[in-house]
């Protein structure tokens, strides 16, 4: 059954003529398009205890604190902190017994006269879901895609109601909330690339699955989850750092898996770019949409969860793409990083590289391809494999595209887009995730052999993978 989807107007007067829910909306750049809203539709009285934008830096600093950054989560969630308190502090001993307090917020930066830069936002609702409950929050991370600021402000505008009648009435369906933030809007517009759900309204609710679903219904392209299990957004990652990515589908990660990645990890760090910038350097295991679903076209949660689990013992961060080509992730890194990207492959994923059928939608085809992949400081490590065919070691000095590519291929093995991995251990050859997981299920040991010791331990310790 389809969901209606109410227009902004009606959501917003919907929420004024609530006599149960009362707060204070404090928005900081690209004006008050939220509060803007609830006055305009009537009613306004019935929900609003204030609205305020401290735009002039000293001021916002002199009631929410000094920040490195004024469009970020810090100032964001600084914002929430005060007014929610304030809030409480002056109207919960008179009202609180039949109030659901909230607090919305955001910090905004759009384009100006004088800005130009990536037009971005970080949004957020502290509230209560019955009187004098403990508080629940919503925070998201938005990117503004229009291209002229008067459309950037109205966007802006509805991506705030939207947030605000998802808390006060979806937060028992936190799916139906995330689909309901592009209401009147499309991703052409707007991408949400951050959400985050805490508090008792959402006891139940997993961020790395709401990660996730940002990305299968479009919201976004790519969403990031720490070691520790922490839904970031990007920049907060990837700011002005050296890159390296290992794409795969990790299920389990193999010796292979990790050899692959410390090899490519050992000469990205020697390039002269990367060197002086060796402890800064940000290591993801990206996991793309097409190897998380099934046969069916469905995404096993649980098997989406258990590879996160792993990748989050070892130590490292995923990236959840929707990034079927290379050029489109390189395009997405180098937004917030504009240092050098290394992405560690075997030779199976070169042979894709040079596959025609995938670019046939682009009017320059594997060119136009390679010409957006490689404009920036990008390579290419190879790990090798052995050809099932002919017992040869594919490497790439020795890997022959197709005869008319081969030309285009010295060209980027000249330029040294794409290096050999050294090092590596022999005895990985030809293990597979595949494999190793088939043994697993079918209660094979020897499967153990062919992963990293710390891997089957928490293999068996948290029974991952089970059929």
């Amino acid at each position: 059954m389809s969901r209606e989807i109410l227009s902004t107007h009606q959501k917003a007067l919907q929420i004024n003529l609530d006599a149960s829910s009362y707060g204070t909306f404090a928005e900081i750049g690209a004006g008050q398009e939220v509060a803007r809203w609830f006055f305009l539709v009537g009613g306004a009285a019935g929900t609003i205890a204030k609205t305020m934008s401290a735009y002039d830096m000293t001021f916002s600093d002199a009631i929410y604190g000094r920040c490195e950054r004024y469009v970020s989560r810090q100032r964001l969630a600084t914002m929430l902190d005060h007014e929610y308190n304030l809030l409480l502090e002056r109207l919960d001993a008179t009202r609180g017994a039949n109030t659901r307090f909230f607090v919305f917020a955001d910090t905004v930066a759009a384009k100006s006269f004088k800005y130009t830069g990536d037009c971005h936002g970080w949004l957020g609702v502290r509230f209560q879901n019955v009187p004098r409950a403990e508080a629940s929050q919503i925070l998201i991370h938005v990117r503004l895609h229009d291209r002229e600021n008067v459309q950037q402000q109205e966007a802006l505008g509805i991506m705030g109601v939207n947030l605000l009648y998802g808390a006060i009435y979806l937060h028992t369906q936190p799916k139906e909330l995330l689909a309901s933030l592009l209401d009147n809007l499309s991703v052409e517009r707007v991408e949400v690339d951050l959400v985050k759900f805490s508090g008792p309204a959402f006891q139940r609710v997993d961020n790395r699955v709401m990660s996730l679903e940002l990305v299968t219904h479009g919201l976004t392209d790519a969403a990031m989850i720490t070691s520790a299990g922490e839904v970031v957004q990007a920049s907060e990652v990837l700011h002005k750092r050296p890159i390296l990515v290992e794409r795969g589908n990790f299920r389990p990660i193999t010796r292979l898996t990790l050899d692959l990645l410390e090899c490519a990890r050992r000469q990205f760090v020697q390039e002269p770019r990367v060197r002086e910038h060796e402890n800064d350097v940000v290591v993801l295991l990206e996991m793309t949409l097409r190897s998380l679903t099934a046969e069916s076209g469905a995404i096993d949660l649980r098997d989406f969860l258990s590879r996160v689990d792993l990748i989050g013992a070892l130590g490292h961060t995923v990236l959840i793409s929707n990034y079927a080509r290379f050029f489109r992730l390189a395009e997405y890194l180098f937004r917030y990083s504009r240092q050098m990207i290394g992405i560690a492959i075997g030779a199976p994923t070169l042979k894709e590289l040079f596959d025609e059928k995938f670019y046939a939608d682009l009017d320059g085809g594997i060119l136009e391809s390679f010409g957006r992949l490689f404009k920036n400081d990008l390579k290419f490590y190879l790990y090798p494999m052995t050809d099932p065919e002919t017992g040869r070691l594919i490497t790439a000095s020795t890997f022959q595209p197709q005869s008319h590519l081969r030309h285009l291929y010295a060209y980027l093995r000249d330029k040294n887009f794409v290096e050999d991995i050294q090092g590596y251990d022999q005895s990985c050859l030809g293990i597979t995730s595949r494999e190793v997981l088939a043994r697993l299920r079918a209660g094979d040991p020897s499967w153990e052999t062919m992963v990293p010791p710390r891997v089957a331990q928490i293999i068996k310790e948290r029974k991952l993978f089970q059929v």
